[in-house]
């Protein structure tokens, strides 16, 4: 039997079922601007962090950096009484892979998981990259702090494995420095690799790469705004056997907007304007910066859901800069520049998206839609192990959010009355007794 509703009803409820999880506002409390600093700057005092730097020295280079790195993971283990499994992950790289490469070097990637009480081969991962350069790709002996670009993406994957280790998930969570990024996403590809081979089931990557400056070389200065890019579709959900019928799909149901890593990004949008509304997200629908990429890109090349979240104002003098100082401008990442109000605040986004991630059910895997020459949307999905009840969700054609939502309880099945199917687009999430939901499944079937 599929249950209707009429319109009136639908609009009534928006507000009815509403719930917030106080831990989570414990989460952004916790999250500390000292330790932020207190970290950037050591990851900035390394000297160089470049991929291809000393890996000897103590004090100096990228080996110095990912040990330190290592360490600290370990300290947060310790205090959690050994909740989370560190190691190195690593890929040698050979000279002339690209032209970035100018001799063979092991790129080492460090990683530290949080295993989930109920699906701990379920995954949400936050990572930032460890390594950093100048204006010369392959100059790995002059300094380069690296302080924004990306000590401040990597100092929030580790204050947020302090935070969120002093809570247990059903899912596991994944605090991940990534090396290589400069060099051309090495680090991400190993890793992808590396989850692919353990069947790993990646439900998002959230990828922090500049989260520290509010002063844009375009003169505007903004503490709250940030960008969450995001692809349309994941490369891997176009099989090459099935690419007509996947485009004709598309073109007559649509979905061209809606793969994986945009209902990630969807979804980091939704929990920050319900916990964090002093933040402005900035939905943005491309893979990355025009014509530039970052390290969620491997792992939407392995066909997990990854997004990049950043500062929404960039200063490119600080961005891959020899430092110097030029007609009165100062050039270089340095620490002087980093803005610790606000790189406390995207970290608690991040810590945020996670736990209420980790806190939720799986989504639902079938989701049927129908209710062509109708007037009326038909919706049908699996029920999901853990759900309490379910979320249909619909939205304008136009619009980047899902605004629109009706709450279900034991129901596989419903029908929207008066919500004609072809003004809008829609999507089904699982919603557990705690209230944290799934994100959002684009139906992948019609009804007939």
């Amino acid at each position: 039997m599929i249950y209707k509703v009429s319109l009136f009803t639908i609009l009534f409820s928006f507000t009815c079922f509403a719930q917030t999880d106080s831990k989570i506002y414990d989460i952004i409390s916790a999250v500390s601007e000292d330790r932020l600093r207190s970290d950037v700057k050591t990851l900035a005092d390394f000297g160089t962090r470049h991929t291809l730097s000393d890996t000897i020295s103590e004090t100096r280079g990228i080996g110095a950096a990912r040990r330190w790195i290592k360490s600290q993971f370990d300290d947060v283990s310790k205090n959690c009484n050994n909740c989370l499994d560190v190691f190195y992950q690593k890929d040698l790289v050979k000279k002339g892979a690209n032209q970035r490469i100018v001799k063979d070097v092991m790129v080492v990637n460090v990683v530290a998981i949080q295993r989930g009480t109920k699906y701990p081969n379920r995954f949400i991962i936050m990572s930032g990259d460890i390594d950093s350069r100048v204006s010369d790709p392959n100059d790995f002996t002059s300094d380069s702090p690296g302080a924004n670009d990306n000590a401040t993406g990597m100092a929030g994957a580790i204050e947020a494995a302090r935070v969120l280790s002093n809570y247990k998930f059903e899912s596991s969570i994944i605090y991940l420095g990534l090396s290589g990024e400069e060099q051309g996403l090495f680090g991400g590809q190993g890793m992808a690799k590396y989850a692919k081979e353990n069947n790993w089931d990646i439900i998002g990557v959230l990828n922090n790469d500049m989260i520290g400056n509010i002063s844009g070389v375009d003169g505007v200065i903004n503490n709250r705004t940030f960008r969450i890019f995001s692809e349309p579709i994941t490369t891997s959900e176009t099989d090459p056997k099935q690419l007509a019928n996947q485009a004709r799909a598309r073109r007559f149901y649509g979905g061209e907007v809606d793969g994986i890593s945009r209902q990630l990004a969807r979804y980091v949008y939704k929990t920050t304007q319900a916990y964090m509304p002093e933040m402005n997200p900035m939905m943005i629908y491309r893979l990355d910066r025009f014509g530039r990429g970052g390290h969620h890109r491997p792992f939407n090349d392995a066909g997990f859901p990854g997004i990049r979240i950043m500062e929404a104002h960039e200063n490119y003098t600080q961005q891959h800069q020899d430092i110097r100082t030029e007609n009165d401008i100062e050039y270089g990442d340095t620490f002087k520049h980093v803005n610790f109000p606000y790189c406390k605040k995207l970290t608690a986004v991040n810590a945020i998206t996670m736990a209420s991630l980790a806190s939720a059910p799986p989504a639902p895997t079938d989701v049927g839609i129908g209710g062509i020459v109708e007037a009326s949307a038909k919706l049908q999905w699996n029920k999901v192990d853990g759900a309490k009840g379910y979320k249909i969700y619909w939205r304008s054609t136009t619009s980047s959010t899902w605004d629109h939502s009706r709450y279900l309880e034991d129901v596989n099945e419903f029908t929207l009355d008066g919500i004609v199917i072809d003004n809008f687009f829609f999507g089904v999430a699982s919603v557990g007794e705690n209230g944290h939901e799934s994100p959002v499944v684009f139906p992948n079937k019609i009804l007939r």
